[in-house]
């Protein structure tokens, strides 16, 4: 009996010792059914820890609205201007003069909004056309970043230099004109 009970006692802390393979559940922002591409969803962790959703507001189909560091979603929508898409974001997310002075914090949690609506539109069936034009202030943002960090003298690897953003602002920019693609390129010389 006392053989019995060291057995089913040393099982017993086996199994509390073993790691538990529970699956967590997608951040808020997350509501769809749609698998997330791979470099999307490496980025989830880091933005559940600073996205919070207000499930009462949708901002598209089936995704809530979404903020971080008090900037909500609904407060920068693209959605709700007549321009273009990098249009809104030309008018919307702007740096000084001196790039060297803008607001990085302000920018990231724009950015982060932006990429937490990018999860959950992806996660959503039929989405395409949405997400094809939240690209582009999407990519401005990454843009603008880039800008300030590369003004204030951050080293920065390939994908996130002014370049390469630019690259991505220009590829992405439906329905944008170009007198606004000529104002991004010019951006990208005032560093």
């Amino acid at each position: 009996m006392f053989f019995q009970s060291l057995i089913l006692l040393s099982l017993a802390a086996f199994g509390l010792a073993a790691p538990l393979n529970v699956k967590r559940a997608n951040p808020c922002f997350v509501t769809g059914s749609v698998a997330l591409p791979a470099e999307v969803a490496a980025g989830l962790p880091a933005l559940q820890k600073v996205i919070t959703c207000n499930a009462a507001v949708q901002v598209a189909p089936g995704v809530p609205d979404i903020t971080s560091g008090g900037i909500s979603y609904s407060s920068i929508d693209f959605q709700k201007s007549t321009k273009s898409p990098v249009g809104f974001a030309l008018s919307k997310f702007t740096t000084p003069a001196d790039p060297a002075q803008g607001d990085l914090t302000s920018l990231q949690n724009q950015l982060n909004v932006y990429l937490a609506l990018e999860a959950g539109v992806r996660s959503q069936p039929n989405s395409s056309a949405l997400l094809s034009k939240l690209k582009g202030p999407k990519f401005f943002l990454q843009f603008q970043i880039a800008r300030v960090k590369t003004a204030q003298g951050a080293k920065l690897s390939v994908a996130d230099t002014v370049e390469h953003q630019l690259g991505k602002v220009t590829k992405n920019a439906v329905g944008a004109s170009a007198s606004e693609i000529a104002q991004v390129t010019a951006l990208s010389k005032q560093l």
